[in-house]
């Protein structure tokens, strides 16, 4: 058993981490925040071609790398980092993990080379205006038409949803929750953006009507890929939420050593030391959770549910504490438009609810340990 990184893991790491410091500055982000596509299209092609970063965790034989998770947490937290404004999430933690959880060798065949290739955006449907998690909260319906199924009723909070070209659907059938494949440009469907807090994640509701959908797995098996999908997009938001907060503490302890207040660096000051201390600890304490939940989805181990909650309810807690504290030791700054603390504070707030809350987290947690 190794929880650490090897030679490889951790070059792929700094190629990573050039790329985005170079594809994702600041400006960039702020950019692409008033943009309604809500991401660079010549990057995206640069992450499919260049590195292959949509084809990671893809199996060969449906044209992936074959990579694990230890790689993909990797990816994801050098996202956060920068505050990448990309697809991404949607289409490799949310899309790809629900095919591969399908068991569909159909479904996989026909969508997951169009994702490994970065050619395909996809994303999957599943919250309503509610915004609740649980899949018995689902009332789109699906019943069947001729050779293929039509979805009536609506989504809401769907990541990249107004630019996705393949749409993942939950849905309701006589025999229970089932997941269905929507094209974009598909009769009767309606895409609309939201207006959103953070807007470095675009979000969107669908409204379907009569609308053409494909059965993905089997009927009424909606539910367990909808659990499994979930756990894995949890690690991957939860390594995420850690390298927003490692930048964080990074912003607060550089500006701490330049800020001279009373003739000293404010980093000198007890209040402010405290502080960093505070905030080094819980991201560590994060980024150990969020390695090891990734090390149970790589290992397939039995753990995952558990590790998967543990991590996204100790991050999402970290990242926002972190994201507050550097507006905090900023001062007067901190709080204004021009400076980019603002940025990290609504990603990590829509973050921290994104999935489930801590609190919802921590109730998984009790029920799989039997409390």
């Amino acid at each position: 058993m190794n929880f650490t990184f090897s030679d490889e893991q951790e070059e792929l790491r700094r190629s990573i981490h050039r790329f985005f410091e170079d594809k994702s500055p600041p400006q960039e982000v702020r950019r692409l925040m008033e943009d309604e596509r809500g991401y660079n299209l010549e990057v995206w092609n640069q992450m499919a071609n260049q590195l292959g970063l949509q084809s990671m965790i893809i199996p060969e034989e449906y044209g992936g790398a074959g990579f694990g998770y230890a790689e993909l947490t990797i990816v994801f937290e050098e996202m956060g980092r920068v505050l990448l404004c990309a697809p991404y999430f949607s289409t490799v933690a949310l899309a790809a993990n629900a095919l591969l959880a399908s068991n569909d060798d159909n479904a996989k065949s026909t969508y997951l080379p169009g994702i490994a290739a970065g050619s395909t955006i996809a994303t999957l449907a599943f919250c309503e205006d509610s915004g609740d998690w649980n899949p018995s909260r689902i009332s789109t319906q699906a019943h069947h038409y001729h050779d293929h199924y039509v979805l009536n009723g609506h989504k809401n909070f769907v990541i990249d949803g107004h630019t996705a070209d393949l749409l993942l659907v939950t849905a309701l059938t006589p025999v229970g929750v089932s997941l269905f494949a929507v094209d974009s440009s598909a009769p009767g469907l309606r895409r609309t953006p939201l207006a959103t807090m953070d807007q470095t994640r675009k979000q969107a509701r669908l409204e379907f009507s009569e609308t053409p959908a494909y059965l993905i797995g089997n009927e009424g098996a909606g539910e367990a890929i909808l659990e499994q999908t979930l756990q894995l997009a949890a690690i991957a938001l939860s390594a995420e939420q850690v390298g927003g907060a490692q930048r964080c503490l990074e912003m607060s302890v550089e500006y701490a050593k330049t800020r001279v207040q009373f003739g000293r660096p404010i980093g000198s000051f007890q209040a402010i030391k405290h502080k960093c201390a505070d905030m080094l600890l819980r991201v560590e304490s994060a980024r150990s959770a969020a390695y090891y939940a990734g090390w149970c989805a790589a290992e397939d181990s039995p753990e995952l549910p558990v590790a998967a909650s543990l991590a996204k309810a100790y991050c999402s807690e970290a990242y926002f504490s972190a994201a507050a504290d550097n507006i905090q030791i900023h001062g007067g700054i901190g709080f204004t438009w021009e400076h980019d603390a603002h940025l990290y504070y609504k990603r990590a707030k829509s973050s921290e609810l994104l999935l489930g809350n801590p609190t919802y987290h921590r109730e998984l947690i009790a029920q799989h340990i039997g409390i």
